[in-house]
């Protein structure tokens, strides 16, 4: 009698230690969407692990943006990017963004490293992808938009004290061709066409640029297709299987 009921008290002591892991691994998984907007997701439909990366807000590069401000910060997105190269569990990645752009140079850091990724990519451009939002946008294997959703298209931004020389033009010249040269590369659109819309006088009342929305951005050749969460979790589930 004594054997059973410590045979009964060990199961039930272990059966604690697992609700316990349980909701601490819930706990964590929660802690990393509130603070990285990321998570693993491995549905009962689907065998594949997808990891879910979201891009909200203003990119944040080399200078710290206020504290009221929502932000990605572009250090806590690259060694996540690395872990999921690095990863044998990780075969796809799909990634949310509304953002308004901001910083250029690490903007097109964040795009160069999901461009070379190795595994399926897919974006998915839930409400805003401007300025070097647009390179974020196009950077993965197959994109989308919802039908409501922006992008805009223009020059170069710069902010702080700027020499009024040749060369300072130069340099900006410089980056928009990097930015302008990406896109291109990584969509269906032309230099030319890409350059047209920066410097679209036509649509933006007191700047340069153009603003796509939904349909507009997959006609331009900028976005592939337009579609919500469903058509990205089903395009980015063919893409691993195939």
């Amino acid at each position: 009698m004594q054997q059973w009921n410590d045979s009964a008290n060990k199961l039930k002591k272990e059966q604690v230690e697992v609700e316990k892991m349980k909701q601490e691994t819930e706990e964590l998984k929660d802690e990393k969407i509130e603070k990285f907007g990321q998570v693993v997701m491995d549905g009962e439909e689907f065998s594949d692990k997808i990891h879910l990366l979201t891009i909200i807000g203003e990119i944040e590069g080399h200078e710290n943006l206020p504290s009221n401000t929502k932000s990605t910060k572009y250090e806590h997105i690259l060694p996540q990017l690395a872990a999921i190269e690095s990863s044998k569990k990780i075969e796809g990645v799909l990634i949310l963004i509304n953002t308004v752009g901001g910083d250029v140079s690490a903007g097109l850091a964040l795009a160069e490293m999901i461009a070379s990724l190795s595994k399926p990519t897919v974006s998915l451009v839930i409400g805003d992808s401007h300025s070097i939002g647009v390179p974020l946008a196009v950077a993965t294997d197959y994109s989308f938009i919802v039908p409501s959703g922006t992008m805009i298209i223009h020059p170069v931004r710069m902010s702080g004290t700027v020499i009024g020389a040749p060369q300072t033009y130069d340099y900006f010249k410089l980056i928009q061709d990097r930015i302008v040269s990406f896109i291109a590369n990584h969509s269906e659109s032309t230099k030319q066409r890409i350059e047209e819309m920066m410097l679209n006088t036509g649509i933006l009342t007191k700047d340069l640029g153009t603003i796509l929305v939904g349909e507009e951005a997959v006609k331009a050749g900028v976005i592939n297709e337009v579609g919500g969460i469903h058509q990205a979790m089903n395009k980015i589930h063919e893409m691993i299987e195939n």
